[in-house]
Formats: C-alpha cells, structure tokens, sequence
C-alpha cells in the first residue's frame, strides 16, 4: 500500500505524500476496513466514486454488525457460565466443562 521509497545513505526517506497515506491506511484500519479494501479505497478517485466508497462502508458495516452480534454472544454466554460457576455448586466449574477440560 506505500511505495518503498530508494535508499539515500541507506536511510529510507518518506515524504509528506507518504505520511498522508500512512494516516489514511491507519484510519481505514481502526475503521474496520481490511487491507484489500483499503487498497480499492486508495485507488478511488476522491470526487468521482462516491458510490463505491459509501457502498464498501456499508459493506463494512454490516460485517462489523455481525461481529458486535457474535462477540455480545459470547459475552452473554461467559456471563451465564460465570454465574453457574460461583453460584456455589458441586462438582466441576461449567465454564471449565464447556471448553472441554
């Protein structure tokens, strides 16, 4: 996703031009994108692909949603197993059973 800029004194030296990029590639990362899409988001024209831009966010959207629904699951679910384990019961701890332990 960046150039790889030649050796000077064999120090790589990196512009402004590459900063900008570097920033933008770490944005699209917290954001959510992949590495892929970040690469179609740096070849979009800024003016002319709008649609495409808002329809890879939406895209992201939607898999970031699925992720949040998976990990609430989970979360719910270790909860629930939390609470069996301390509720002072006999015999193994169920989070330790449910892994298979």
């Amino acid at each position: 996703l960046l150039e790889t800029p030649t050796r000077e004194s064999g120090i790589r030296r990196y512009g402004s031009e590459d900063l900008r990029r570097l920033r933008f590639i770490k944005q699209a990362q917290v954001a959510g994108f992949t590495l892929e899409e970040i690469k179609e988001l740096l070849a979009l024209d800024t003016g002319e692909d709008r649609d495409r831009a808002r329809e890879l966010a939406k895209r992201r959207i939607k898999a970031l949603d699925a992720k949040i629904s998976d990990l609430k699951e989970a979360r719910d679910a270790l909860h629930q197993l939390a609470k069996e384990c301390g509720s002072g019961s006999e015999g193994p701890c169920p989070i330790l059973a449910s892994f298979g332990v």
